[in-house]
């Protein structure tokens, strides 16, 4: 009888991984045995997922995880994964929330077409809800955009006087220098605050 490992993938330090190792505990699996990544699942770039599955599983050895998604969240990386896993190395995989994806029980013919075939349908379901949201956050910015609503940080103001400073210096009444001094800016923060007073002012004109 081989290994049982746990892997748990949370998207950022945001999030707890509290639930997902309870669960992998509470199945019996060694705190030493379960592995996490605090990263995106959109690939498969991820230091502790990739030690565990290349270094660590072995012929009948088990890596469980508490939902599909834990693993990744592209289509095609999930069958890929899945593959490497079952029939490359020879270990199985085990998903808590979904007990027909289990390839330690059910070894037969019929047994690897419903796990094939429902791997698949939850892999595209995680992929087509990642486009999805991508999809309506592209469309809500589209909107707010049309809205006037900016985003990005704030720009910085330009110093008192600035208008009345630029002017002055453009008509050359002034020297760089004193436009320096009295805008109270180093020179190449001068220059960056002209390029996009200039552009803003020909914007106006457009």
């Amino acid at each position: 009888m081989g290994t049982t490992y746990g892997y748990i993938r949370v998207s950022s330090r945001d999030q707890h991984e509290h639930r997902q190792l309870n669960e992998l505990l509470e199945y019996g699996i060694p705190r030493d045995h379960i592995y996490m990544d605090k990263l995106s699942g959109k690939n498969f770039n991820r230091p502790a997922y990739q030690y565990l599955v290349h270094h660590l599983l072995k012929p009948g050895d088990l890596m469980i995880a508490k939902s599909i998604d834990r693993l990744g969240r592209n289509y095609k990386e999930i069958l890929d994964e899945w593959k490497l896993i079952t029939t490359e190395i020879g270990a199985d995989i085990k998903i808590l929330d979904m007990p027909l994806l289990d390839t330690s029980t059910r070894k037969d013919l019929m047994g690897t077409f419903i796990s094939d075939l429902v791997l698949q349908l939850l892999s595209f379901i995680a992929e087509n809800e990642r486009e999805t949201i991508r999809q309506r956050q592209r469309e809500g910015i589209a909107s707010a955009q049309k809205r006037g609503v900016k985003f990005g940080r704030p720009r910085t103001p330009y110093p008192e006087g600035f208008e009345t400073v630029y002017r002055q210096w453009k008509k050359k009444e002034i020297t760089p220098k004193e436009a320096f001094a009295r805008t109270n800016l180093p020179d190449y923060l001068f220059y960056k605050r002209v390029r996009r007073y200039e552009q803003e002012l020909k914007n106006r004109h457009t």
